[in-house]
């Protein structure tokens, strides 16, 4: 898990689009508007974060609104402080 972690935050794309999700949650279109990408773009940066588990998707009505999922960047934090700890 920690590694598909990294990986999705090794885009800074994706990075910006965990920061908007930290504000509530985001439709795909609105989440679209903040950047100069296409959609279908757009909606595989998110596919990478739900497989990461980073984001989740909740289905209302026609639209898809996406949340962020903040225990894998827990878990990353933890072991970041572990690893610091043990190099100390």
């Amino acid at each position: 898990m920690l590694q598909q972690t990294l990986l999705a935050l090794s885009d800074p794309t994706r990075r910006e689009i965990l920061k908007m999700l930290r504000q509530g949650s985001k439709t795909a279109g609105e989440i679209n508007e903040r950047f100069d990408i296409s959609p279908p773009a757009i909606s595989r940066h998110l596919a990478v974060l739900r497989e990461a588990e980073l984001i989740e998707a909740r289905r209302e009505g026609k639209f898809i609104y996406y949340e962020l999922i903040s225990y894998p960047l827990e878990d990353l934090d933890s072991w970041i402080r572990e690893f610091l700890r043990e190099n100390d």
